[in-house]
């Protein structure tokens, strides 16, 4: 019965490796990743390392010419478009079967020294720093057309709310700058994992180094790396440079989405804050009158998945052996790359959708004026016109939020100065020397606005000069990013030139 069920199983499966349901399951789709996002870098990294053998004398030049012509007639398009061959393990064993076939056995001496091991944990951090600083632009780019924005509302008086209550006026522009100023921290912490990320492990070989005299500067200089993986062990065996990556984009998710989540339930016809363009709106099938915000929704949900996956890789790495494994490889690399592609493009669409929007001014600053958030500035004031204590001026002003209320008066209105007054002799025992038009100035959500002016708050000149600091940092952000992206262009192009001049001898 057993021996019956084996062979059924064998028919299906196969009696070679790789096993059908493994090649379906597994090499299949780390096949098609790695046609598409380590092609570039696996070739790159053969040219870098042919080099250096050739200076170390490790390949005579008459070598590294057969070896550098048969990289350079590699028809890569040929591989980006053809299925997983079982044939080969992998691409890199494919690869490696053609280079022989074109230069002969001496094609082989182009692994000395190296391993598949450490070769792999460079092209992963290769797809992963460019991959992070694209995001890094996109970032940028919110970060500005947030800035753009919130220039045009440093006046826009809105209420502020703790736990989802109002609390106290502020403006449209103080908000944004509190989400600038998270979008910068989060840049900061790209910038530490981009760090963590672009490091060496070239050289490790599979986790001792070699007996060969192979040179892991140069190839870390070659490959724009800037820095080395000291311990060769952890050069093959750490996973935290894509853990600290994925922590990353997991948190700016997060930060985004909490945003995203106020800007779903403003653009509600209760709120009424804002109109959302065109573009950026559904109609519903049935119901004429809709104008669904789907584009906060689905950046929203967008901004969940971008966790889901980032958590994914987090828990892969979970409880594995510290060494080379494959749960941080093939299969757990796509996660990432996924969680930072989507991130980008809500980061694009998220700036379109803010910067294109309608905000209604009149509406938010009606809302204030009528709203009981004003009294802090209320007690404030008697503080400094009765010279009593803040805990007595709340007191008297709280006592008259409470008769209000229990009035059913909610309207900001009924707090007249003589209620104040009635509260403060019985407090205080002594009559309020405020006068009503001070009082009542008290009273406005400009005025609490405008005299709130030290640094951080929401004065007007207060958040244009913030945000006139805001961007001045831009500039900054974006020669980081170039910078990087310049250092590993020179470096691409100098792998170039070497294989031409290959080529030529």
């Amino acid at each position: 019965m057993f021996q019956d069920y084996k062979s059924r199983i064998n028919e299906i499966e196969g009696n070679q490796f790789p096993s059908n349901s493994y090649r379906q399951m597994v090499l299949q789709p780390a096949y098609d990743e790695a046609k598409k996002h380590f092609l570039t870098s696996m070739v790159q990294i053969h040219i870098a390392h042919l080099k250096m053998l050739e200076e170390q004398t490790l390949v005579t030049k008459e070598e590294a010419k057969r070896i550098g012509e048969a990289i350079a007639n590699l028809d890569l398009d040929y591989y980006k478009t053809r299925d997983y061959n079982p044939q080969f393990e992998d691409l890199f064993f494919r690869i490696e079967n053609k280079l022989i076939e074109l230069a002969g056995d001496v094609a082989g001496n182009l692994h000395i020294g190296r391993s598949r091991n450490d070769m792999g944990i460079a092209i992963y951090r290769m797809t992963i720093r460019k991959k992070l600083l694209s995001l890094m632009k996109a970032l940028i780019l919110l970060r500005s057309s947030l800035i753009v924005f919130a220039e045009e509302h440093v006046e826009t008086i809105m209420i502020g709310y703790t736990h989802t209550q109002q609390a106290q006026p502020t403006t449209f522009a103080h908000y944004l700058k509190a989400v600038i100023d998270q979008l910068s921290r989060d840049f900061k912490r790209m910038q530490a994992a981009y760090n963590t990320v672009n490091s060496s492990s070239m050289g490790a070989a599979a986790l001792t180094t070699t007996s060969f005299n192979i040179s892991r500067e140069r190839m870390a200089e070659l490959l724009a790396f800037d820095a080395i993986i000291e311990n060769a062990w952890d050069a093959v065996a750490g996973a935290d440079y894509i853990a600290e990556t994925a922590s990353v984009v997991q948190l700016s998710a997060l930060n985004l989405g909490r945003t995203s989540q106020d800007f779903l339930q403003w653009a509600t016809q209760e709120f009424n804050a804002f109109s959302l363009a065109s573009p950026y709106v559904q109609v519903s099938s049935i119901m004429p009158q809709k104008r669904n915000p789907v584009s906060i929704e689905h950046t929203r949900s967008l901004l969940s998945s971008v966790i889901g996956d980032a958590s994914t890789v987090l828990q892969m790495i979970h409880n594995t052996p510290f060494g080379d494994i494959v749960d941080t490889e093939d299969d757990m690399q796509p996660y990432l790359w996924r969680a930072m592609e989507k991130l980008r493009g809500i980061y694009q669409l998220f700036g379109s959708v803010v910067v294109t929007m309608e905000v209604n001014k009149e509406k938010l600053l009606k809302r204030a004026e009528n709203s009981f958030a004003n009294v802090t500035e209320l007690a404030d004031s008697l503080v400094r016109s009765e010279g009593i204590s803040f805990r007595q001026a709340h007191r008297i002003v709280s006592s008259c939020i409470k008769e209000l209320l229990q009035a059913k008066k909610e309207s900001l209105e009924s707090l007249t100065w003589e209620l104040a007054n009635e509260k403060a002799l019985e407090v205080t025992g002594k009559a309020l020397k405020i006068s009503k038009k001070d009082f009542d100035n008290s009273l406005k959500p400009e005025f609490f606005v405008n005299v709130r002016k030290l640094l951080g708050g929401p004065a007007p000149d207060t958040m244009r000069n913030s945000l006139i600091q805001a961007q001045s940092i831009t500039p900054l952000l974006e020669n980081w990013v170039k910078e990087k992206e310049n250092q590993i262009l020179k470096c691409e192009e100098q792998l170039q030139q070497y294989l031409e001049g290959w080529k030529k001898k």
